[in-house]
């Protein structure tokens, strides 16, 4: 079975400004590597990927609970897609 590489979308005002310079920014597993994430990102939204390039989060820690346990979040990794010109994706569009 095929794990799932991107888990979502990100959505905030930095990645919609992107979007309009068609870069589009996905949470993706953290063991996705850019040639995994460009096939399902093309699979997917039937676009052609130029270029991929990931982030990963380090992990923080923070105190929770009753007797304020310190709890160590697990690190993320994210993936700003490049189409090429003129592509874009559904997600993304502010016009809807």
């Amino acid at each position: 079975m095929k794990p799932n590489v991107i888990i979502a979308p990100i959505i905030s005002e930095k990645s919609m400004a992107d979007a309009a310079k068609s870069k589009f920014t996905f949470r993706v597993s953290r063991r996705a590597d850019k040639l995994s994430i460009k096939k399902e990102v093309e699979e997917k939204f039937k676009v052609n990927v130029l270029s991929v390039a990931t982030i990963t989060t380090k992990g923080r820690s923070t105190r929770a609970g009753t007797r304020r346990v310190e709890v160590v979040k697990q690190p993320k990794k994210k993936a700003i897609v490049t189409l090429k010109e003129g592509q874009k994706i559904a997600l993304f569009d502010t016009a809807t």
